[in-house]
């Protein structure tokens, strides 16, 4: 058997080339429908633009459908379409490659260089969570959750700044944030002596206000670097105060003591100093200017301060009533509590059992509600009680959910073993996975496992190259990506039995919490004396139990970008 990751870009790459010199044309499908009939398309109007006449020569189809190569999925036919040239692939063929390295397919991809130092800076994080806006919030989850995707792809990254408001702290433990915790100062005396040199007196000779240390002229700077490109043209003067030193003492501290036990594979990155840092600044709408000052007057009194500095803007929050990111907090726990007590008829909120689940559902439901938008867009929050439901397809409890579901099937199989219904887990490389045949369980695979690898490089990915102040992040993606899984895993779980029963004896598994631990309604595929295990599935069982695995890894792998442990049960 051929070994090596699969790849969904790898496979696209060589289609492309096969095609000849040109844009490239091909697409991956994702549709239901279409995957019916093929995984991979050639739209006919661009072969008319590449071949004139439309017409692909045969010497072209006949490579492409032979294609091979590191990382190419192995190719079953390639025809021309009304739709384009169509592709499919030996789909037998590719479970056995990926389901037979579930754990390669739930990490990313591996970066060709080690990864950069990154100086993750959110100013919001400075004050106390009672005076934390909506917008504040959300800059602080998506700091949270970019700087463990740029982790996860071998990025060092470094966040500014220490937080040392002990209720802050409490507050973002309750909202899965990692985030370090200093309780004393960065020293300003260097900065302090810098200042004195720069500082220009009082606007008409006037006194400074109290507090101000004195102004310096940040227009300067900007035509100094050639950087005005994305600056507000009212910056100008900044007033100097001892806070605003306090700032950068620590991201001047935080650049130039970078720490030697940063990930593996980075020990020959090149030192934290203006070549080898990107100081990136996530900030709210309304953080933005003070944050372009405080940039210029870095780059004024400090040679070391990285010559990158880009800012990742977070779009604005509207909800029906004014509230601030405790109060959304204690409402959506109160939401989550609540739903928890009419789907059982019972107070569960102060049963220490279930705490830890309403906590986890709390923070979820607010994280997949600030990030499933992208983070430079406006973001419109609906507070009522319909939006936490496990029925709610775009929610985060639904999402969790379906880990809780997921962890009862597997439950229920090693239950059941363990009684003597059913065999030990035979070896992978001994399952038969032709038998994989139902459409929903390519759409798990080919939308779901073999892609996720590639969606890690481009949470990971900030588009900073561009000239210019601003930064854009893609960290709406994971979000979006589990919300498809769970829909599609949702959907074949409820149509097909998982564990080696007849179908015409199977109950509904709906939206209810069926399938849960502590549900009412059982889980419907559990066997019972009804349901009674059929030796002659159990090869199609295995294969589709593997498969089920591989989609449990990837959620796992993509709830913890987020922060947030799967649930065992809701």
């Amino acid at each position: 058997m051929a070994t090596g990751r699969l790849g969904v870009g790898e496979t696209l790459g060589a289609l492309n080339t096969a095609l000849g010199p040109g844009e490239p044309v091909w697409f991956k499908e994702t549709r239901a429908r279409h995957l019916r009939a093929r995984d991979f398309l050639a739209p006919r109007p661009a072969l008319q633009a590449r071949f004139g006449d439309g017409q692909v020569p045969e010497h072209v189809v006949h490579a492409v459908a032979g294609l091979q190569g590191p990382g190419v999925a192995p190719v079953l036919r390639c025809e021309l379409t009304p739709a384009g040239l169509a592709l499919q692939l030996q789909r037998p063929a590719v479970f056995e490659r990926v389901l037979g390295a579930v754990t390669a397919y739930a990490a990313p991809a591996a970066p060709a260089a080690p990864g950069p130092r990154v100086l993750l800076h959110c100013p919001a994080l400075r004050g106390a969570p009672g005076a934390l806006r909506l917008s504040q919030l959300r800059a602080v989850l998506v700091a949270d959750h970019l700087a463990r995707a740029l982790r996860a792809h071998g990025a060092s990254v470094r966040l500014v700044p220490a937080v040392r408001d002990p209720h802050m702290r409490t507050f973002l433990q309750q909202l899965r944030v990692d985030w370090p915790a200093a309780s004393e100062n960065a020293a300003t005396g260097a900065l302090r002596n810098l200042l004195l040199a720069e500082l220009s007196p009082a606007p008409d000779g006037g006194a400074l206000p109290p507090g101000v240390l004195g102004t310096v002229c940040l227009k300067e700077v900007m035509r100094e670097r050639g950087c005005t490109a994305g600056y507000d043209p009212n910056v100008d003067k900044c007033l100097v105060t001892e806070d605003l030193l306090c700032v950068l003492a620590e991201l001047q501290a935080a650049v130039r003591h970078w720490p030697g036990d940063g990930p593996p594979g980075l020990a020959t990155a090149p030192d934290a100093d203006a070549d080898g840092c990107m100081a990136l600044h996530v900030v709210s709408c309304e953080e933005e200017f003070q944050q372009q000052k405080l940039d210029l007057l870095w780059w004024k009194l400090d040679e070391q301060a990285p010559r990158t500095q880009k800012h990742l803007v977070c779009g604005p929050v509207k909800a029906a009533s004014a509230l601030m990111a405790p109060e959304y907090y204690e409402l959506r726990q109160a939401q989550v509590c609540k739903a928890a007590a009419l789907k059982r008829g019972r107070e569960l909120s102060q049963d220490p059992t279930w705490t830890e689940v309403f906590s986890v559902l709390s923070a979820a439901t607010i994280k997949f509600e600030m990030l499933s938008t992208a983070p430079q867009s406006q973001l419109l929050l609906a507070l009522a009680d319909g939006s936490i439901s496990t029925k709610g397809t775009k929610s985060g409890t639904f999402v969790m959910y379906n880990c809780a579901r997921l962890a009862t099937l597997f439950e229920g199989y090693k239950h059941s073993r363990e009684q003597g219904l059913y065999p030990t887990f035979p070896p992978v490389s001994s399952l038969d996975f032709s038998l994989l045949q139902d459409e929903g369980e390519w759409l798990l695979l080919f939308n779901g496992v073999l892609p996720f690898p590639e969606l890690l490089s481009q949470t990971a990915a900030l588009a900073c190259a561009a000239p210019g102040l601003h930064a854009t992040a893609h960290t709406e993606m994971m979000c979006k990506f589990l919300v498809q899984l769970s829909m599609d895993f949702s959907s074949y779980y409820n149509r097909v039995h998982i564990l080696g029963v007849s179908t015409q004896h199977r109950g509904r598994g709906g939206g209810s919490l069926q399938g849960c631990k502590g549900s009412k309604g059982g889980d419907q595929q559990a066997p019972s004396l009804l349901q009674e295990p059929r030796p002659h599935l159990f090869g199609q069982m295995f294969a589709r139990l593997q498969l089920l695995r591989a989609v449990r890894e990837v959620l796992h792998a993509g709830l913890a970008t987020l922060g947030l442990p799967p649930l065992n049960h809701i």
